[in-house]
């Protein structure tokens, strides 16, 4: 059996780009691996969080991960925070790390924009991420496209520490990235991912959102001129974005929709979509009411850093060792 590792940052409203991304990913996965699931706070303080928003969000995200269908008997679902395993594995990784690989990480570039000096979390939370993974044997990292570099990163450093110690110290990761299809660009921008931060709320639709706020999204999502419902990302890019969600969320083929909707101006083809979208996440609002705040929440969660906390003391126990570390 397999075991799988991934996490998601709990800053934000989660949307549907992060669940179709990643989070469908990780409950399909669950069935037939040993999954372990992490909300990883950590990697949030890279920029300055309010303490009562962050624990809040911590919280939404354990729940959502448990609303879109995440279960705490099959996988392995905690706070990264609340294991210092990652914290004491991400400072070994840093001393086997150089400074050039670090500042060619495209996501450094984009968030420190050609800046002289910039926080060191953000030059340095990829090293992280590479602990957050290796920490646990990690055969296979499910996450988004845009991430392939820090798994190329991760890959790298496991397999130069293995090299210097002429033995398996570490398991060598493989990722496993999302179709290009099924990515979920955002709504007022189709050039542009779907993202939690971007300032308009009608460029995405998050997992909680009400009724009225998905309708008010999709239907005033970007189009184009020409009126005819077909998948065509370099000339419509903001309908072929509104197909893959479409399709992600009724299990119909894109093809199969376009022929649905032929003849069909965008009024129509987007109130359909509205209700699609609407009937597949009511299931994940209820759920989250349900769980949000109650004990078997935090059970989970307690339980789940139990099981990560046994298996990282293991893995330091065995760094440490080979570093020479301790007494």
């Amino acid at each position: 059996m397999k075991r799988v590792f991934s996490g998601v940052q709990p800053t934000g409203n989660i949307h549907i780009g992060n669940y179709l991304g990643a989070l469908k990913q990780f409950v399909e996965l669950q069935d037939e691996n040993e999954c372990i699931y992490c909300i990883v706070d950590m990697h949030s303080i890279t920029l300055p969080q309010e303490p009562k928003e962050l624990k809040k969000h911590i919280l939404d995200v354990a729940a959502l991960y448990m609303a879109v269908g995440l279960d705490p008997k099959k996988s392995t679902i905690f706070v990264q925070s609340q294991v210092p395993g990652h914290a004491q594995l991400s400072w070994v990784l840093t001393c086997s790390s150089y400074t050039g690989e670090l500042s060619r990480m495209t996501q450094f570039k984009d968030k420190s924009k050609g800046k002289e000096s910039a926080p060191a979390g953000i030059f340095t939370y990829p090293v992280l991420m590479a602990a957050d993974i290796l920490l646990y044997d990690t055969d296979i990292v499910p996450v988004g496209n845009d991430q392939k570099q820090h798994i190329e990163l991760c890959r790298d450093l496991a397999i130069r520490i293995n090299n210097r110690f002429d033995k398996k110290v570490f398991v060598v990761p493989d990722g496993r990235f999302m179709k290009s299809g099924a990515r979920i660009m955002a709504l007022d921008d189709p050039s542009a991912k779907m993202s939690k931060s971007a300032p308009n709320p009608k460029s995405r639709i998050s997992l909680l959102d009400e009724p009225g706020a998905i309708k008010k999204a999709i239907m005033s999502a970007t189009t184009d001129s020409e009126g005819t419902i077909r998948f065509d990302l370099e000339e419509k890019p903001g309908i072929s974005n509104l197909l893959n969600i479409y399709s992600a969320f009724s299990g119909l083929a894109v093809e199969d929709i376009e022929k649905k909707y032929e003849g069909c101006g965008y009024g129509a083809f987007k109130k359909d979509l509205v209700e699609v979208t609407v009937d597949a996440l009511a299931p994940i609002r209820e759920r989250f009411g349900e769980i949000r705040n109650s004990k078997e929440l935090t059970d989970a969660l307690k339980d789940g850093a139990e099981k990560a906390n046994a298996i990282s003391e293991k893995t330091m126990q065995r760094v440490y060792k080979t570093f020479g570390l301790g007494i």
